[in-house]
Order: structure tokens, then C-alpha cells, then sequence
């Protein structure tokens, strides 16, 4: 699939399943190697790459010796402190030979729907990528409880693409795609090579999770498509179990391939657009031209600031006759943007007591 090479950000998710020896609970380094040739050919293409991997409590559980079957939250949690640990270091050996640094990014779902947290997500994993290192990203399963929990990785990968902008993501599963019914019992059954709208009968015949070591379905599958495709990335479905899964899917293994809406800035853009203003940004006719050339908002351009708003609020701003300019993500509360309203960046630090970000909205971070 020629898509899949020009690509310039790209999400895969790792399963337990890939990941890990359902048998022996040891982790499947041969298969974990090649996956890291796969990541190093990407990366020497330009490509972005950020793994969301399974794999942490079916390697704890492993080392703890813990019966087959569910396990309860408190063992759940404390198969994931142990091995998330073997699982950080994995990847590390995997990647290092490349010359490619991994780093550790733990989230629970309050990290996206928090927009404070949400926007320390992006920011780290962003600077991360301009770093050129390759973030492992997993569930923190050490302290998410159930109403702070993702639940599986298919949705966090998506979730993920959407965060840092991502076009593409692909879910290395036990399957090679979306089927008209589930294969293992019908041999009718047909796969879908392009999906560009999710039909209720393709909701109402997704399964559920087959493998005693994965949380996710094909309605989690199906969930992951709807939040990366309306977020502007494209969405893969196929079979991870080859050595070198992703050269696998360049060179045609089977898989559903789910269309974006848009394309990832468009969407972020409109979803920012349709939030409620909590406050406003008056700026002065230097700062208005130049977030009309494209420029981030800096605090020296502010002459006034209006409203109770929180770092990641929605704000508008305007220029001096009140003329919406933007809208945009502010990156400090409205009491430290009326400190430092009219001040240099490198400023903020002695204002504030604390090192702060330059720009108060970031370009990324508004629409005009």
C-alpha cells in the first residue's frame, strides 16, 4: 500500500498477543527485532512513528505466575508495574541497534479528555518527535481504574493520532481486517478492502475479543476508526504475527483500510472552531498582523484579557475594534495571562516564578 510509505506521522498499535508467548507469558524478541527493522526503515524515510503497545501485564503476569484467566484490579495493576519495566527495556533494545532512542509515555484517558492534560500530551510528544525519538506509548495501567481507563489500545492508538496529528494508523491485530461476519464461523464471509463509512450492520456483526491475552475486538477496531477517521487519519486493520508486519502490509498482505474525513490539521482546526469561548484575547495591530501571517500569539502583543479561563481553555481573540481574529487553546490560566499581558516571552519565567512556554496560543493551537 503506497500510503503507508508517504505517510508522515504514523501510529501503530501492538497487541498482548504480538507481543508476548501466550504459552510461556516470555516475550517474542525475534518478532519484536524485526518490528524495529520495519520502525528504522520508516523513520530513515522521514517518517514520524509512535508505538502504542500492549504487552506490560501479560509480561508481569508472566514473571508473577499468575493463573490464566481475569485477574483482579490490584494484580492487574501489579503485573503492569513489573512489567511495564521489562517491556520499556525491550524496546529499547530492540530500536537502540538503529540508532533510534525510545521514550516511555504512560497516559490514562483523563490525559484526553482534560484539555490542561491533553495539551501537555501533545507538547511532550511533539517535542519528542522533532527529537527524532520513537515514544512507547501505554496505558498507565498502575493507577487507571476503570472510569479513567481507555479499556483497550485500539482506542488509545487513535486517540494518540489525534493528539499529535498523526494520517495514519495501523492496528497490528490477530486479524487481517474488517469481515462481513466473523471468518472463524462463517466461511462466507468476506473481508472489506476499503471502508469509507462504518454502516450499522458493520457495528451490529463486529465481534469480540479472541485471544486470551487481548482486551480489544472488532468493536473496539470499529471505535478506533470512527475517532481516527474523523480526526483526519487513515486507519489499517491487519495481521501482525509476520516477521516485519509493516514491509508485509507495503508489499499487499490483506487488510481494511479506513478512510480519513479530512486531513489531520483541517479536523483539529474544526474541532477547536466549534469549542465555546471561556474568555478573550485583545491584541494590538502589530500581534493582529501577525497571526494573520501565521504567526503564534506571544504575550507582548496582548493589551487586555477578559474572562475566567484555564490553561487549555478554548479563548477568542480580537483585535482592538473587537473583531474576532482567532480562536484558540490558551497555554496559561487568565490570571497569568493578565501578569504577563504586554511582556516579553523571556520574561515569564521572573512574572510567573516558573519557566513557561513562549507563545500564550500556538499557532497549532488556533484557527483564524
Amino acid at each position: 500500500m503506497a500510503s503507508l510509505n508517504q505517510a508522515k506521522r504514523i501510529v501503530i498499535k501492538i497487541g498482548s498477543a504480538l507481543l508476548v508467548d501466550r504459552n510461556t507469558g516470555a516475550l517474542r524478541r525475534d518478532w519484536l527485532t524485526a518490528l524495529a527493522e520495519d520502525v528504522a526503515e520508516a523513520k530513515s524515510r522521514g517518517q514520524d512513528v509512535i508505538l502504542v503497545s500492549s504487552g506490560s501485564i501479560a509480561l508481569g503476569r508472566g514473571v508473577l505466575d499468575l493463573p490464566p484467566g481475569s485477574l483482579a484490579l490490584e494484580q492487574s495493576q501489579a503485573a503492569a508495574a513489573i512489567g511495564q519495566i521489562r517491556l520499556a527495556r525491550a524496546y529499547e533494545e530492540a530500536l537502540a541497534p538503529h540508532g533510534i532512542t525510545a521514550a516511555q509515555v504512560l497516559v490514562t484517558l483523563e490525559d484526553s479528555q482534560d484539555r490542561r492534560r491533553y495539551l501537555n500530551s501533545r507538547a511532550t510528544l511533539e517535542q519528542l518527535l522533532s527529537y527524532g525519538v520513537v515514544p512507547i506509548v501505554n496505558e498507565n495501567d498502575t493507577i487507571a481504574t476503570d472510569e479513567i481507563r481507555y479499556g483497550d489500545n485500539d482506542r488509545l492508538a487513535a486517540q494518540v493520532a489525534v493528539t499529535v496529528g498523526a494520517d495514519l494508523v495501523v492496528l497490528l491485530s490477530d486479524v487481517d481486517g474488517l469481515y462481513t461476519s466473523n471468518p472463524h464461523e462463517d466461511t462466507t464471509a468476506t473481508r472489506f478492502d476499503v471502508v469509507n463509512d462504518i454502516t450499522p450492520a458493520m457495528e451490529a456483526a463486529a465481534g469480540d475479543a479472541g485471544s486470551g491475552l487481548s482486551k480489544g475486538g472488532m468493536k473496539t477496531k470499529l471505535l478506533a476508526a470512527k475517532t481516527a477517521t474523523a480526526g483526519g487519519a487513515g486507519l489499517i486493520i491487519t495481521h501482525g504475527a509476520a516477521m516485519r508486519p509493516l514491509s508485509a502490509l507495503a508489499n499487499g498482505a490483506n487488510a481494511t483500510w479506513f478512510t480519513a474525513k479530512d486531513d489531520p490539521k483541517a479536523a483539529r482546526k474544526r474541532w477547536i472552531a466549534a469549542m465555546k469561548p471561556q474568555g478573550a484575547l485583545v491584541l494590538d495591530a502589530g500581534a493582529a498582523k501577525a497571526l494573520r501571517s501565521g504567526k503564534s500569539l506571544l504575550p507582548a502583543g496582548i493589551i487586555e484579557v477578559s474572562g475566567t479561563f484555564g490553561r487549555g481553555d478554548p479563548v477568542a481573540i480580537t483585535d482592538e475594534t473587537s473583531s474576532i481574529i482567532a480562536h484558540g487553546l490558551t497555554r496559561y490560566s487568565a490570571e497569568e495571562a493578565e501578569l504577563i499581558k504586554g511582556r516579553r516571552s523571556s520574561d515569564i519565567e521572573s512574572i510567573l516564578g516558573y519557566p513557561g512556554r513562549a507563545a500564550l496560543v500556538h499557532r497549532d493551537d488556533m484557527v483564524l
